[in-house]
């Protein structure tokens, strides 16, 4: 294993080729519980969004982001509250 890398990727690594699904899933549910800011991508995967749905939804001003270094950062109870929060519209 290389030094950069930390023990979370090799984790999501080795659930993916291991083949189990319900193993990888569980893994990456534990990964988003430890997690209280997200990138781009983290909060896409928790919110089933594509990325570029994350990026408009923030320029939009639904979602509140922080920058630093050139990159997003989402709080994940946030993204908790957005969802909890949220109404259907229509039918």
């Amino acid at each position: 294993m290389h030094k950069n890398r930390t023990c979370v990727d090799y984790n999501l690594r080795t659930t993916q080729y291991s083949g189990r699904v319900e193993d990888s899933y569980e893994n990456s549910m534990m990964l988003f519980n430890n997690l209280e800011w997200m990138t781009t991508n983290e909060a896409a995967a928790y919110l089933r969004k594509s990325t570029n749905a994350i990026r408009t939804a923030v320029c939009r001003g639904h979602i509140k982001a922080r920058k630093f270094r050139r990159r997003l950062y989402f709080k994940r109870s946030e993204l908790d509250r957005l969802i909890e929060t949220s109404t259907t519209i229509g039918g």
